[in-house]
């Protein structure tokens, strides 16, 4: 008697099940057919990102070109729109910002629901992600150099010149002796050498006391300001113009690249007297033939740094300025000046050259 009420009432219900079942694959294949952003960069809630970040947003599926453009991708600081260029290609949306984000400022990335992929079908709901740049608010400080800037050249191996060179400020080198200082004509003194072509004092670690302590203390502090450049962190700007910078004006902060950088013509380094520029290279820096750092609006070559993992070249009547601290050597050809200190863990080359300390 169970069974015969039972079996109605399941065929009473099946009609229900299915079409509920129906209407679940329906809503299923709908969203299988939406795109979705899959990931982004940065990262939601990622920290410490350069102020000259690109921001992408990879898809599911080809989208429709025309629909992602700086309406439908946007950048926000707060309630402030931040200007900037929208390109797609492969999958791949990519937001530039038309300035430098702010340091240690939080912004918002959002892509809308209108963008639509090849075939029509919009974004479930729009995709938002928010991030942090790094940087110093409140700049940074400079290197010290303790008593490395004692001296205009500073190496530990060589220093060779073919002249006639102009130096004007002290040279030193250690722990090689002063038979590895060739090309400038020296008249030895105690404790010290001088020559004709420089405008200060030649010491080398062979010479009479206190020379040889003084420039261990010096190299000392030449490999303790390299370290200090090389381990700053939080960089503002991370391989800016993919280490292509001539032609550019740069603001004061730390900039790192992971590769060479090459300076094919003028840069500006805009700022005031108090600025700071730390450059972190790991690999070489090579300076084209009578390209030059131009300083504007107050900045001084001392607070300026340049921290090179490879081998500092400077082409020939180029002109330089800052501070070079350089793990492999430094190279001036010939007619290339400098205003600032060559500070090599190894040899310093000069051919025809200005040198001057700041």
């Amino acid at each position: 008697m169970k069974l015969k009420f039972f079996l109605p009432a399941v065929a009473m219900l099946l009609p229900v099940l299915l079409l509920s079942s129906c209407k679940d694959d329906n809503e299923d294949d709908e969203n299988s057919l939406r795109p979705i952003v899959t990931s982004t960069y940065p990262l939601n809630s990622a920290e410490a990102i350069a102020r000259n970040a690109t921001l992408t947003a990879t898809f599911s599926m080809d989208m429709d070109e025309a629909t992602v453009s700086t309406s439908t991708f946007t950048l926000k600081q707060g309630n402030t729109s931040i200007p900037g260029t929208v390109e797609y290609a492969d999958k791949v949306a990519t937001f530039t910002p038309l300035g430098t984000l702010g340091a240690l400022t939080s912004y918002t990335a959002t892509i809308t629901n209108g963008v639509e992929s090849l075939s029509g079908e919009e974004l479930a709901s729009n995709h938002v992600w928010s991030f942090t740049t790094g940087g110093s608010a409140d700049g940074i400080i400079a290197v010290n150099l303790g008593t490395a800037g004692n001296y205009v050249i500073l190496a530990k191996q060589a220093l060779s010149n073919n002249p006639t060179s102009a130096i004007i400020g002290d040279i030193g080198l250690s722990p090689a002796a002063t038979s590895y200082i060739t090309g400038l004509a020296l008249t030895d003194a105690i404790g010290y050498a001088t020559s004709e072509q420089v405008s200060g004092f030649v010491h080398a670690a062979d010479m009479a006391d206190p020379t040889p302590a003084n420039l261990t203390a010096a190299v000392e502090n030449m490999m303790a300001a390299y370290s200090d450049a090389a381990g700053r962190s939080l960089p503002d700007f991370i391989n800016l113009a993919a280490g292509s910078i001539g032609g550019l004006t740069l603001s004061p902060g730390l900039y790192k690249w992971t590769q060479t950088v090459t300076m094919s013509s003028d840069i500006t380094l805009s700022g005031n007297s108090t600025d700071v520029w730390i450059f972190q290279i790991d690999e070489n820096l090579a300076v084209s033939s009578a390209s030059k750092v131009i300083l504007s609006d107050g900045a001084k070559a001392e607070n300026i740094f340049w921290q090179v993992t490879g081998q500092a070249t400077f082409g020939a009547s180029s002109h330089f300025e800052g501070v070079i601290l350089s793990k492999t050597g430094i190279t001036l050809q010939s007619g290339a000046s400098l205003y600032g200190r060559a500070l090599a863990q190894t040899a310093v080359v000069l051919d025809n050259n200005e040198v001057t300390q700041p």
